[in-house]
């Protein structure tokens, strides 16, 4: 007697292949969604957290000016000033003050040519020389650069502690970059600086006007006052 027959098995049925990428996708989302959140939520009730509003007003025009001048020469200069402050009475560490302060900034030279006289300028008939007269070169006010300037070291007695404490500006420098800037321009001053300009400008005149045909320049400056 034949044995029965048997259906053949059936294969298992195997998972959507997309549906693992689909789980992962789906805990993806909701990891960065949860992380999304935790830093919104936390900027919302951080206290210590700020926000800048700038409510500047925008810049007015006061005033147009035309230069006529040559800004010859510029010179770089670097000074330390040493402020120390004392009370008559008191030791230095109750009231009293010393500042090392780094200033540093550039002073321009510059020649005028919007105060030349009718006269400042000769030319001979042939019209192969000319003669210039000139003003000597002048110093700017110097010009502090903020990122280079700094205070170095600082001592303070406990009454400018408080002082500045108090303060609604604390640690003032207005009077060192003052000291520092009288400094520079009395370094500028006593500097060869001046005596560059007047020569770099007499330099770039005879190179001008030698380009329009000159062959005899004289470049002459009025003597000091």
């Amino acid at each position: 007697m034949n044995a029965p027959l048997e259906a053949p098995p059936q294969p298992a049925s195997a998972p959507p292949p997309r549906r693992g990428v689909r789980l992962l996708a789906g805990l993806l989302v909701t990891v960065v969604l949860l992380v999304v959140g935790a830093r919104l939520a936390w900027s919302w009730l951080n206290p210590f957290g700020e926000t800048t509003v700038d409510r500047s007003q925008p810049a007015l025009l006061e005033s147009i000016h035309n230069l006529s001048r040559f800004e010859a020469a510029t010179g770089n200069f670097q000074v330390v000033v040493d402020l120390e402050k004392d009370a008559a009475f008191l030791p230095d560490a109750i009231k009293g003050s010393r500042t090392l302060f780094v200033g540093a900034g550039g002073v321009d030279a510059y020649v005028d040519f919007g105060g030349l006289a009718s006269g400042a300028l000769t030319v001979s008939p042939d019209r192969k020389q000319v003669t210039v007269r000139l003003p000597h070169a002048q110093l700017e006010k110097p010009n502090l650069d903020n990122k280079r300037s700094y205070v170095f070291a600082q001592q303070r007695g406990l009454f400018d502690r408080v002082e500045d404490f108090l303060s609604s500006s604390p640690g003032g420098q207005q009077e060192l970059y003052m000291l520092a800037e009288k400094k520079i321009a009395d370094a500028a001053r006593a500097s060869d600086l001046l005596a560059r300009a007047d020569q770099n400008t007499k330099t770039m005149l005879q190179g001008m006007l030698g380009g329009l045909g000159f062959e005899k320049i004289t470049v002459e400056f009025a003597p000091q006052p």
